[in-house]
């Protein structure tokens, strides 16, 4: 078994890269094994394909210095909280039993953001649960597993967070890791016929740069980056606060 200490589950490939990448490549240069099993393909995204988006996602992975990237290809824009679906991603966090999950935000532009939240937080509950039976690749019966901690990033929505986190010494790792959705982010390297997006804009970057300045102020670092928890957090001791 493969255990990780770092499951990130959005819902679309690319929310992890805006979301959390620094965060991704800070844990990782900690030492910590951090995996991405990404809930759809994004086939619906106005630019692009599922098949570009695949390769996208790919060379992300390498970027980030990802242990595993797997992803679960529900129906994008389609997936619901039900049994089914909760189902696969039980399956995904008891099959590499992080010690952290971190989803999609609570509510934001894109409904399938908030519709991925309500549905990892479920999951994430349930998976502890030892009558609810999942099994893995080779049949064999999984066994419950609950992480300790639940995140969720910031999206396109200002949401306060709870905890930021500084990841100034991996931003321009972050912005390469975006980059590589060369469909969907600005890139002049991409030169099909489609029609421009909100996040296709070369001012789209500048807000992610924007909110990381805004963040990273609050805790006198230049770019960090935001979570949300619905448990209190605590710390061993008060000099652990910054």
């Amino acid at each position: 078994m493969l255990k990780l200490d770092i499951l990130v589950l959005p819902v679309h490939p690319d929310d992890a890269e805006l979301g959390c990448a620094g965060t991704i490549l800070k844990h990782v240069n900690l030492g910590h094994k951090v995996g991405i099993v990404d809930l759809t393909r994004g086939e619906l995204g106005t630019r692009g394909s599922a098949e570009i988006r695949d390769k996208e996602a790919a060379k992300a992975a390498e970027i980030l210095g990802l242990t595993i990237r797997e992803n679960l290809a529900m129906p994008d824009g389609f997936f619901t909280n039900t049994k089914e679906y909760q189902l696969q991603v039980i399956a995904a966090i008891r099959k590499y039993q992080p010690e952290i999950v971190i989803t999609n935000a609570y509510h934001d532009r894109h409904p399938d953001h908030g519709r991925a939240n309500e549905l990892v937080e479920a999951a994430t509950f349930l998976s502890g649960l030892r009558r609810i039976e999942t099994f893995d690749a080779d049949g064999k019966l999984q066994q419950p597993w609950r992480p300790n901690q639940v995140l969720h990033f910031i999206q396109d929505r200002y949401i306060k967070p709870d905890v930021v986190v500084d990841v100034t010494e991996f931003w321009d790792k972050k912005i390469e890791s975006i980059y590589a959705y060369s469909s969907q982010f600005h890139s002049l390297d991409y030169n099909e016929d489609e029609p421009q997006t909100y996040i296709s804009s070369p001012d789209f970057i500048e807000q992610i740069n924007g909110r990381a300045r805004e963040f990273g102020k609050s805790i006198q670092t230049k770019y960090a980056e935001g979570f949300t928890s619905r448990k209190i957090l605590g710390v061993d001791n008060l000099f652990d606060l910054r």
